[in-house]
């Protein structure tokens, strides 16, 4: 059989977007090879099952900021087909999106299976062929440049080019290693911490908007500010889960077992004294309990660190002596937990890894190694926070490499 024009391997976000991009662009033969029975599970599963599709910052500069690894090299990308491209590139296509509060895009009907749909749907009226249980085991290359490749079953397949789009999946890194790739060892990133700190569990459920948290590892110091979410294993929310991809490898290193620096409050030493010095002297009757120096904090998370400063929440306010006075304002401008590991639900669907962006071509995704390979999505060193970040990844680079072989299919037709 006459070699396929490209081969797409995984069927995914990023190798559908791929296959449709070149398939609208001219490539004629097409085929998507995915190793499961599924197609787009991530898509499927992903936020809730609603799909969090992309993130409404449109400004490709500010895009990039959400990219612990490959912001530098994704700004040309986002350039050429950034949030913007992606929402316009799906309403075309009769799917309809929409942006919440927290510019989160998520499709009107607040289903997943829609944005399956609308894929598939786009990939098969462009004759693209969609072949399931094709798990590659290897991939060679012949001397007249045709990629072999090869199942688990050992059924083979050939094409003039093709695309590794398989994702976080191991065996994506170990076909990218065996084709001359260095793969950037995986570990997890975007997960939330456990701790084992007394009494915390009583606030399970309290949320914070706009904490300042801390990580400070061997000399290296991480931050971030966000909205806080109290578990009954720890914590979790955006403030945490952005900073677990910040600072995911040296985390790992350190086996998740390090302290986080929580700063209940952004006030200074001195503004924090008078707000409490303020209390005493005009709230002085009432109990610590009915009365917060900042109101920003539940009723119970008050009572909760109270508690672990070691105060009792019945005292008066005029009755607070200077060492409590002292422990208080410490606590709330620097509350140190002992993170003990990783939040029990493996909330990681993004790895910190992959192939090494160097040796990868961004303005293509071509292989700089192997002419004819091309790369899309997580199967690439570069990860996003939570928002829709990572989709938006996979859409771009997936867009980009679909017409980099279209570009490529034109100029060997003429």
């Amino acid at each position: 059989m006459e070699p396929f024009d490209l081969a797409v391997v995984g069927g995914g976000a990023a190798g559908f977007m791929t296959a449709i991009t070149a398939a609208e662009n001219g490539v004629k033969r097409i085929i998507i090879l995915e190793g499961t029975s599924k197609l787009m599970e991530k898509v499927r599963i992903s936020g809730g099952g609603r799909c969090n599709v992309t993130n409404a910052t449109w400004i490709p500069n500010e895009l990039i900021e959400n990219y612990p690894r490959g912001g530098i090299q994704l700004l040309e990308s986002f350039n050429r087909f950034a949030a913007g491209d992606v929402y316009d590139w799906f309403d075309k296509k009769g799917l309809k999106l929409k942006i919440e509060e927290d510019l989160r895009v998520f499709p009107v009907s607040n289903s997943s299976a829609d944005v399956i749909d609308c894929l598939r749907k786009s990939a098969l009226s462009k004759n693209v062929e969609i072949l399931t249980k094709f798990f590659v085991k290897e991939i060679s290359k012949t001397p007249d440049n045709i990629f072999n490749i090869f199942s688990l079953k050992k059924a083979k397949v050939t094409a003039k080019n093709i695309v590794l789009s398989t994702g976080g999946n191991p065996s994506g890194y170990k076909l990218a290693q065996n084709l001359g790739h260095t793969i950037v060892k995986p570990v997890p990133s975007l997960f939330t911490f456990s701790t084992k700190e007394p009494n915390l569990d009583e606030c399970r459920g309290v949320s914070i908007k706009g904490i300042d948290i801390e990580i400070k590892l061997n000399n290296k110091n991480f931050q971030n500010r966000g909205d806080l979410l109290i578990t009954h294993w720890g914590f979790s929310g955006p403030a945490v889960l952005k900073l677990s991809s910040i600072a995911a490898r040296e985390l790992y290193i350190q086996k998740y077992k390090f302290n986080l620096i929580v700063k209940w409050s952004s006030l200074s030493y001195e503004e924090l004294k008078e707000k409490i010095n303020h209390l005493r002297l005009n709230k002085g009757k009432m109990n610590l309990i009915n009365s917060r120096p900042v109101p920003l904090l539940t009723k119970r998370l008050w009572i909760f660190l109270l508690k672990k400063i070691g105060i009792d929440k019945e005292k008066k306010w005029s009755d607070l002596l200077a060492d409590e006075r002292e422990k208080m304002i410490n606590t709330l401008m620097r509350d140190e937990y002992i993170i003990s590991g990783k939040g029990p639900f493996g909330e990681e669907f993004v790895t910190s890894g992959g192939v090494k962006i160097n040796e990868v071509n961004f303005k293509s995704m071509e292989s700089l190694i192997c002419p004819g390979l091309f790369f899309s999505g997580e199967v690439l060193d570069v990860d996003g926070i939570t928002g829709g970040f990572n989709f938006q990844h996979c859409w771009t680079s997936g867009w980009i490499a679909g017409m980099a072989v279209s570009k490529l299919n034109k100029s060997i037709i003429n």
